[in-house]
Formats: C-alpha cells, sequence, structure tokens
C-alpha cells in the first residue's frame, strides 16, 4: 500500500548535558547562517571563539537542571511523544518521522527513513507556529538541500507557519484558563527573540519593517511573513479567546543574544518594569513553542520569576506548552489531511 510522508522538525537539543555535549549541539546551531546571518568568517569567530567557549559550561548546567534520567530533555521528550501520537492518528497510509534540525534524530536520518519507505509525497512541518528565517526558513532549506541530490523527488510541500491555527489557539487558551487569569495582575505573551536584521529582511516591500509606527501590531498582505507580526496575532488570538483586554497585556521577546539590537520590548525588561509598577503576579504564556524546553521550564519560571521577586513582585506562573494536548495532535492531524 502506497503511503504519504510526513517529517516533523523541531530545533534540537543536546544529546546530554554534559559540556561537551552541549558544546557540539551549540556549534551546529549557532554556525548555521541562517541563525547568525553574517560573514562567514565573523560568524566562525565569533561562534567558535567567543560564544561556544564561554556558553557551554553555563548552559551544561541549565540543562543539567531540567534534565530527566530517563527522558533526557523535555523538548525531545514531547516531540517524540507529539511523533508517536501523530502517528496513531493519521494510520496506516501515512508514514511519520521525526527530526531536529540540530543533532538527533538528525534530518537525514528521517528522510532517508522516508525514502525507504517509498513514500509517494512527502510533507515537511517545522514545529515553529511564526515563521522566521531562522527557524522554519533553516528547516525548510536543510530537506531541500537534501532531497536535492536525491535521483527521484517525490511531491514535497511545507508548511510555512500556523501561527493562527485555531485548535492550536485553543490548546494555548485552555492551558491558559486553568491558571484563571483574572486573578493575576498582568499577563505576559513572551516569544523567542530574533534580531532586529533579520525581520528587516523578510520585509520585501523595504518600505514597512521597523519604518511604520507600530508596523508588527497588525497583521497586513505586507507583513505576513514577518516573524514578530505573526507573533502579535497569535497572541491576539489567545487574548480573544480567553477575553483578556488589551490593556492587561504585554507581547514581549526573550532570549536575545549578543548587543545588535533585538525584537523588542525584551521580556527581562518588561518583568522588572511590571514589578516596579506594583504588579505582583504574573501569567506568562510562550506561544512560539509547541514544547516544553530550556526556554520555557527554565528561563521563565527560574530566572524571570528571581528577577521579578529581587524587582519587588511575588510571582511569575508559566502556561504549559502545547506538548501531548490531543486537541494539538489533532491541529497536526488536519495540516496533513487538509494539505
Amino acid at each position: 500500500m502506497s503511503k504519504k510522508g510526513v517529517l516533523l522538525v523541531n530545533l534540537g537539543t543536546p544529546d546530554s548535558p554534559s559540556v561537551s555535549d552541549v558544546r557540539k549541539y551549540l556549534n551546529e546551531f549557532l554556525m548555521d547562517p541562517r541563525v547568525i546571518d553574517v560573514n562567514p568568517v565573523l560568524r566562525a569567530f565569533l561562534v567558535k571563539g567567543v560564544i561556544v567557549p564561554f556558553r557551554s559550561p553555563k548552559s551544561a548546567k541549565l540543562y543539567q537542571k531540567i534534565w530527566d534520567d530517563k527522558t533526557g530533555s523535555p523538548l525531545l521528550h514531547y516531540s517524540k511523544l507529539q511523533h508517536q501520537l501523530l502517528k496513531e492518528e493519521l494510520g496506516d497510509g501515512y508514514q511519520v518521522e521525526l527530526a531536529m534540525r540540530y543533532q538527533s534524530p538528525s534530518i537525514a536520518a528521517a528522510l532517508e527513513k522516508l525514502k525507504a519507505g517509498l513514500v509517494d509525497s512527502i510533507q515537511v512541518i517545522a514545529l515553529f507556529p511564526q515563521y522566521a528565517s531562522a527557524s522554519s526558513g533553516s528547516v525548510y532549506e536543510k530537506v531541500m538541500d537534501i532531497v536535492g541530490k536525491w535521483q527521484t523527488i517525490p511531491h514535497m510541500s511545507f508548511t510555512n507557519s500556523f501561527h493562527d491555527n485555531e485548535l492550536m489557539i485553543e490548546t494555548f487558551a485552555d492551558n491558559g484558563r486553568k491558571y484563571q487569569p483574572d486573578t493575576y495582575d498582568h499577563i505576559l505573551f513572551s516569544f523567542h527573540g530574533l534580531p532586529q536584521r533579520q525581520l528587516i529582511k523578510c520585509d520585501h516591500t523595504n518600505q514597512h519593517c521597523l519604518k511604520v509606527a507600530n508596523c508588527c501590531a497588525t497583521l497586513t498582505n505586507v507583513n505576513k511573513f514577518c516573524y514578530s507580526a505573526q507573533s502579535h496575532h497569535t497572541a491576539l488570538l489567545i487574548a480573544q479567546k480567553l477575553n483578556i483586554p488589551k490593556e492587561k497585556y504585554t507581547i514581549c521577546f526573550q532570549s536575545r543574544l549578543g548587543s545588535d539590537p533585538w525584537v523588542q520590548p525584551y521580556t527581562s525588561e518588561v518583568v522588572a518594569h511590571l514589578a516596579k509598577e506594583g504588579k505582583k503576579r504574573l501569567l506568562v504564556f510562550c506561544p512560539a513553542f509547541v514544547a516544553d524546553c530550556l526556554e520555557t521550564v527554565y528561563e521563565v519560571s527560574v530566572e524571570y520569576h528571581e528577577e521579578f521577586i529581587a524587582a519587588g513582585g511575588q510571582h511569575v506562573q508559566l502556561v504549559e506548552s502545547l506538548n501531548d494536548s490531543p486537541k494539538f495532535i489533532e491541529a497536526l492531524k488536519n495540516m496533513v489531511i487538509n494539505n
């Protein structure tokens, strides 16, 4: 029986929380020209000479805090669950494989499995709700580079983004509803950050990004591929689902690296500002992540929580990610079937 192939791809994780494995992961991740999009010589100097040597031991300590001896990193654990649950939902007419953009399981190995399975087509779903060149774009470039060398190339399709997927929005809203958002002083929608230069490169008109006031606030035909605009739209949809008024939530961006300006406002600065305003309890959604990971369970739940308390606040509550929610698995199933 012929089958359709589905390739799920998330960002990646070290094979272990050891310094050597974290160093290996960071090297592959940060040497990607779509991640650090500067001159190759400068990128190699920054990554291999500055960032990785200093960051690896620090990151290893953080990974050790969230690592489970049986299941490994939470990102890989939940990615495997998503993979298995989607396989069960789709049934025998589909071959579903899981890969990570960096480290293992590799995209190359997953594509070889699909090739060996003689699938009629391959649909690639990068597990990033909002499109960015450094995430989704990097995944699709890697897939095309590998498949482009095959003698026989099957029908290929790519899910550009799913920032407004109804079931995804409902899942985040369901997760947030459990914490009774009305009981919190303020709500944060904290997305992973990107350098501003990468947003500017996605403005094909060269006349909108950071040149128009509130250029990301509303999703339009001009900024439809903009990561920040898609992030704003995702936050708006979740807020509407939960009836959160605009004055009670802030959209912000975390995990910046280096001195160049990144998408703003920065989550760390927003957290400190809200504490100084007298806010005591914050509820934080992280809708750029489909699975809990270092950036959610540690950066938000531990680091921002501690920063908030130090500035006068009392509690930062993370809303868990999509993880193995049946509704999100249904969303993935619909993406495949309706493709």
